[in-house]
This record gives structure tokens, sequence and C-alpha cells, in this order.
């Protein structure tokens, strides 16, 4: 089983939305897969709710109080962090976690929380002797923004990769009231933004 950390420090970074996108895409894949949602919010259960009938299913996990074992047959977990992370939190999350994916917004708060997150993840022993793969995903961008120009200077001094570039675009809160995902919709628009997640998907190995 593959498992997929999604989290960062910063609430609001887009967590849920990377988090149900990529079990969208493991899913819609033919792979059985379960959503955990760590966040008291309940997000992403939520999303799971409204779900079409006719959409590509996935199990629902409630892990705000404590992690649980993924049911048998899973073939790959997408585990959404809470946002405010403890030291605990990120050394059991990562433990039991392939991939972490750290969506983060531009502009200086989300990049000191997400240089601070890290920065706590580089001193983590699995990622410290590359037993993790950590990938950062700049999310909700607007090119040519200031915001967005800056955003590039904090990439380039970071020691993770960034696999992928998200537009900001009024679809995303869109399918997130369906429960649908950019990768479901069927016009030019959503193809266009589906090819922005397609270097992540591929890290992935979809």
């Amino acid at each position: 089983m593959l498992s997929v950390l999604v989290g960062n420090l910063k609430g609001g970074c887009g967590k849920t939305t990377v988090a149900t996108h990529i079990a969208t895409a493991f899913a819609a894949s033919g792979l059985a897969t379960a959503l955990a949602d760590c966040d008291r919010q309940r997000s992403a259960l939520g999303w799971l709710k409204r779900r079409p009938l006719d959409a590509p299913r996935m199990v629902g996990l409630d892990w705000v109080k404590s992690l649980e074992s993924a049911p048998k047959g899973i073939e790959r977990l997408v585990i959404d962090a809470p946002a405010a992370m403890h030291h605990d939190d990120v050394e059991d999350l990562i433990g039991i976690s392939d991939v972490v994916v750290v969506p983060v917004l531009p502009g200086a708060f989300d990049e000191d929380a997400t240089a601070r997150f890290l920065d706590r993840l580089a001193k983590v022993k699995a990622v410290r002797k590359n037993k993790r793969v950590v990938a950062v995903v700049g999310n909700r961008l607007r090119p040519g923004t200031r915001a967005s120009q800056h955003l590039d200077g904090f990439f380039a001094e970071l020691g993770f990769p960034v696999v992928a570039r998200l537009r900001d675009s009024q679809v995303y809160p869109a399918c997130a009231a369906a429960g649908t995902s950019v990768m479901e919709g069927t016009d030019r628009r959503c193809r266009d933004y589906v090819a922005e997640w397609r270097p992540l998907l591929q890290l992935l190995g979809l």
C-alpha cells in the first residue's frame, strides 16, 4: 500500500483540496483508495459525503482522535493532516507515509509557516535518510502577481523539489461543494487545470 500525507503547519493552504484530488486520481485509476481525515473540521469527510453516486468510490476514515490501520485491501491511502501538527503528529504521520506533499500559498505568513514545517520535516530521521519523498506544491497561484513572483524566490531556496504549481480558480470551491474534482470536469477549463496536476500525479505513479 502506498500512503500519501498532505500536510503543512499553516491552515487554509489547500491541504484538503490537494488530498481529495490525489484520492480522486487514485480511485479513478481503479485503485482501492482510502481518504483519512485527521483535521477536526473533517472537511475531507464532508467532501466524501457529497460525492455523486456515479463518481469513483473511496473509503473515508475518521482519524481525528487517533490513527488507525487502513482497511484490508486498500491499495492507496491519502491522509489529510491536521493544520496544527505537533512534533509527535509529524513523527507518527510520516511513520506511516511514503510520500509527504506540502501545499503552500503565496504570502509571507504561509511561506514562514511552510519553512518551519519543512525544517521540521528535514529533522525527521526517515526524511533525513531519504526514506520518504517530500514534494512541495504551489497552490492558488496568480501568474504575474508580486506575491506569486515572491513565492518563486522562496521556492528557489527550498531544499525540497517543487513538483506542481496550481493556479487560483473558482472552479476548485465549486468542485468542493459538489464533492468532485477538476479531474472529473468535462469542460476545457478543467482540462487545463488537470495538466497542472500531472507532474505530481506522475510522482505518485499515475
